[in-house]
């Protein structure tokens, strides 16, 4: 791959009036007598305008891929930074028909629709490096942090989160699964090499139609020995705050491309506020907050009930920093999760809430390391202990207290550019509706 410069690289006193080739595709075009003014847009989003006699442009259409030489010249009236490109031979690679179906002004649902088209327009090739550099400052953490990674199979016998979220797959002459979290399989790999983590792809058979939820999302999973529940909100925090300095720090052009506010982000630091699940239930009893029952009915909410998108909306409204919740009844928990031994029927989890109302991007728990209370959970939820059996090995054999976390970084995502839908976060988003393209 031959070297070549990009748009934002020329737009400098050094390259003015030098001769320079760019490549790249044709994002706004303008046809005159005599001169043809084109926008470049370049595969990192990046845009300059050149211009070029309008008998060499016959043939340019939008999103048509080029190669255009010319001398750069610095010039206050132009778009996108004041450089343009004053053009004098151009190469086409491929003429786009001139029927693009993607104008200026479009539906969500036609972007959706187009979505292997749609990923080219500014503002998604600008959440794509945001998004980016938070997967990237995400590995840094764990990596300067001493966690290693590792990879978890996507194809699965068993659940972790509960069987009616599964996707079910013919594997060979048998039925297997599509992964709801790596957890378990990280909690094997502690024993081996202590704190580890991982990224991988989770699926989630939950026929939901909300803004912040997907039926494959990016899921960040970490578990460590010997961690307990203040440490593992320690890490919780202490990650997501160097995530979000940093992505500032390198993407700051890029938030404001997106006209996104970034004072509030640019005070998240530790630690983090935190809150029992008591003390939720009780602010929201005292706003006479409901949920709804399975008859249709609202009553008030009530200790024992989950904490939905409602009621973390409520709890966060007006927070500036993300809300840790802890200590949530353990029947509203899966069975690996432990119970306080001191508070009986009380978990020793914790969920993250991220501020404004964008709701639980984390949640995580000690891991019970008793196997016959284990047993006897995974009895209570009505599951197949032969089913995991080789997890309960892990209790068998030199079982060790840990703990670990699984952070959705789609919601993540969604709450750093502060946008309404997760799907304007993911680039090809799969809810219950929209498996292509």
């Amino acid at each position: 791959m031959s070297t070549y410069l990009r748009c934002n690289d020329v737009k400098s006193n050094y390259y003015d009036e030098k001769e320079v080739t760019l490549r790249g595709w044709i994002h706004r075009i303008r046809k005159q007598k005599e001169i043809t003014f084109v926008l470049l847009r370049d595969d990192r989003g990046g845009v300059i305008q050149f211009t070029i006699p309008t008998k060499k442009a016959i043939d340019l259409t939008i999103e048509s891929c080029i190669q255009i030489s010319g001398n750069v010249k610095k010039d206050a009236r132009a778009p996108e930074g004041g450089y343009e490109i004053r053009g004098k031979d151009l190469k086409i690679f491929g003429t786009a028909p001139a029927d693009y179906p993607i104008g200026e002004y479009q539906s969500q649902d036609l972007l959706l629709d187009y979505r292997h088209l749609a990923v080219r327009t500014r503002r998604m090739s600008t959440i794509a490096k945001i998004r980016a550099s938070i997967l990237k400052f995400s590995r840094q953490w764990f990596i300067e942090n001493d966690w290693l990674e590792i990879n978890a199979p996507v194809i699965v016998k068993d659940a972790v989160e509960g069987g009616s979220s599964l996707f079910e797959i013919k594997y060979f002459d048998r039925i297997a699964f599509l992964s709801q979290s790596a957890q378990l399989y990280l909690e094997a790999m502690v024993f081996a090499l202590g704190p580890v983590w991982s990224i991988t792809e989770s699926f989630r058979a939950e026929r939901s139609r909300t803004v912040r939820h997907l039926a494959e999302f990016t899921h960040l999973e970490a578990e460590a020995p010997w961690m307990y529940q203040e440490e593992l909100m320690k890490v919780q925090e202490n990650l997501v705050s160097f995530i979000i300095q940093n992505t500032l720090t390198n993407n700051s052009p890029d938030f404001e491309f997106l006209n996104r506010n970034v004072k509030e982000l640019s005070s998240i630091s530790p630690p983090f506020e935190r809150m029992s699940y008591g003390k939720a239930v009780d602010i929201l009893r005292s706003r006479d907050f409901t949920v709804l029952c399975g008859d249709g009915a609202h009553r008030k909410i009530e200790w024992g009930d989950d904490l939905n998108i409602e009621s973390e909306r409520e709890l966060t409204k007006d927070c500036v920093k993300p809300l840790f919740v802890y200590e949530f009844p353990i029947d509203t928990k899966p069975f690996y999760v432990r119970e306080d031994p001191t508070k009986s029927e009380i978990s020793l989890s914790t969920d993250l809430l991220a501020p404004r109302g964008f709701g639980e991007i984390s949640s995580g728990s000690e891991r019970e390391s008793d196997v016959e209370s284990i047993e006897k959970r995974i009895e209570k939820q009505s599951l197949d202990p032969k089913a995991y059996g080789w997890y309960l090995d892990l209790r068998r054999y030199g079982s060790v207290p840990h703990s670990g976390f699984g952070l959705g970084m789609d919601r993540l995502v969604r709450w750093i550019l502060g946008m309404e839908d997760i799907k304007d976060v993911v680039l090809f988003p799969r809810t219950m509706s929209r498996v292509t393209p």
